[in-house]
């Protein structure tokens, strides 16, 4: 296919999230012509601003858009807005690319190039790593799976949204990457749990400890600045539990799929999603949180039993 370029091909973006309004705003800052939709309509309306349209449906907005980017909180999510007679793919141009961002199990990134096939529509599964600051200076990693010519066409996009980009392989590779990642992310951030609080039961001061961690070389810089924020006592959302909770699950799915036993994940898996039954809206850091309260501690460190 040709190389998408700023001049020639219209962008739709399907998704104004934690993650698609950042991307969707350096699209439109770098001078790519864009038009957003969400179900929540503010959402889209907020990238007027930076030079956005807004469409009022998956629709109109496919039917108007050479290439159509999607980056979706789950598979059922992704999957309503491809399917259908209200769908992309039954309203997109022949012709015409798909790249769903979205963090979906390999098969539904299958199943969605097989639909598109179907409709003359060539799709990528380019699956992000990072957060939202990240995201907002384009610091994102991208792993690509599908078409590597749709791939090596899409370069002008992936080099405004992201530091490294990666192609993996045939449809699918790049959601399998993902939630081999994740995997780390998750299990990682679990284990940093555990640490702090056997640190803390031992009786070191608190913010001492995570100030010393934060400067070893065993944390990951994924987990960096998650230590700086859990020090001022900072949960916000950048990746929201919520997510990895619904991440380790696809996770443990494809695990059995292909007979891998992966206990570290399932163990941190019941962690995440206790911590994520509590209903707040917090970063996946917020396992520490979870550890703590198991651990009896509640900001003060307690007499070692």
């Amino acid at each position: 296919m040709k190389a998408i370029t700023q001049e020639n091909n219209r962008l739709g973006f399907v998704g104004i999230g934690y993650m698609g309004r950042p991307i969707a705003r350096r699209l439109l800052e770098s001078g790519f012509k864009l038009t957003a939709y969400d179900r929540d309509h503010r959402k889209s309306v907020e990238l007027i601003q930076y030079g956005g349209n807004v469409a009022q449906s998956v629709s109109k907005l496919s039917a108007s858009c050479d290439v159509v980017l999607s980056c979706l909180p789950n598979d059922e999510a992704v999957l309503d807005t491809y399917r259908g007679p209200d769908g992309v793919f039954a309203n997109g141009r022949r012709g015409s690319l798909v790249i769903d961002l979205s963090t979906v199990s390999p098969e539904t990134s299958q199943e969605l190039s097989r639909l598109g096939s179907e409709h003359g529509i060539e799709v990528l599964d380019v699956t992000i790593s990072g957060s939202t600051p990240a995201a907002e200076r384009g610091l994102l990693t991208l792993f690509g799976g599908g078409n590597k010519e749709c791939f090596d066409g899409a370069e002008s996009i992936f080099r405004v949204i992201a530091q490294k980009y990666f192609y993996l392989g045939l449809s699918g590779s790049g959601a399998t990457m993902k939630l081999v990642v994740n995997t780390l992310l998750g299990i990682g951030m679990q284990a940093i749990a555990e640490a702090v609080v056997l640190g803390e039961r031992a009786g070191l001061d608190r913010n001492r400890l995570l100030n010393v961690l934060s400067q070893t070389a065993v944390v990951a810089p994924a987990h960096l600045g998650k230590l700086e924020r859990a020090m001022k006592g900072d949960y916000r959302p950048q990746f929201p539990i919520r997510l990895m909770n619904k991440d380790f699950g696809l996770i443990l799915e494809l695990a059995t799929n292909v007979g891998a036993r992966m206990p570290a994940a399932g163990a941190a898996f019941e962690i995440n999603a206790r911590q994520s039954d509590e209903g707040a809206e917090q970063d996946f850091s917020a396992v520490i949180l979870q550890m703590e309260k198991y651990a009896h501690l509640d900001g003060k460190v307690p007499e070692v039993e």
